[in-house]
């Protein structure tokens, strides 16, 4: 049986691409999309090419987002536009690894006009009087290899209460001009532990998306 050219070349092709794709689809992971400037460089799912160091939180690539019941009809989203934070990261001991992160208060938005002054003010979150919430972490603990448990005290209207997060790595790499490091992380607070009002009774979604960039 004779096969056209064009058609092993069709075949050839479509093997390339296939070789190029993860279990999960898409381009393989670390593979850049075209038109990529030169020097950067994609991340990849793989915590080997996490090195160690301090790493700072880039403000300008990572989100805390709070999803609050919306008196049970759905979930408001309420997003901190103003982060920071320090990682003290050593992949070979995990458990030694430290994090602390910062977020300010009055940074907070929302879709509903004029919402987000009242949920920074003295009715809500009161952040002339607790102009940060603040995360440390105690523990962190590798559940394989892409994903783990933070312990730490979260501290917010003035109190500190543990939480343990539930965290992704998202990607790894030489980054562009420092090594880069992104994760996922969730979690849930009880808002009467850190004493908000009683119009929050169900317990809130902590939801962040962090990037960190290697220090020099």
């Amino acid at each position: 049986m004779k096969v056209a050219a064009s058609s092993i070349a069709r075949a050839l092709l479509l093997g390339a691409v296939l070789s190029q794709l993860p279990a999960t689809g898409g381009l393989a992971q670390g593979t850049c999309p075209p038109g990529m400037p030169p020097g950067v460089f994609c991340g990849e799912r793989n915590i080997a090419h996490a090195t160690a160091g301090t790493y700072a939180l880039d403000p300008d690539h990572s989100s805390v987002l709070a999803r609050v019941s919306h008196v049970g009809y759905s979930y408001s989203v309420f997003r901190f536009d103003r982060v920071s934070g320090t990682l003290a990261w050593n992949p070979d001991a995990v458990a030694s690894t430290k994090l602390s992160a910062q977020v300010v208060t009055e940074s907070i938005t929302s879709n509903v006009k004029g919402f987000a002054s009242d949920l920074a003010s003295e009715k809500f979150l009161n952040a002339p009087r607790f102009p940060e919430v603040t995360f440390v972490s105690t523990a962190f603990r590798q559940t394989d290899a892409t994903s783990g448990k933070v312990d730490g005290n979260l501290t917010l209207m003035g109190k500190t209460a543990p939480i343990t997060f539930d965290v992704s790595l998202i990607g790894s790499g030489k980054g562009f001009g420092h090594p880069r490091l992104g994760v996922r992380a969730s979690s849930w607070i009880k808002p009467q532990d850190f004493g908000m009002p009683a119009m929050f009774s169900e317990a809130i979604e902590i939801v962040i998306d962090a990037e960190f960039v290697r220090n020099p």
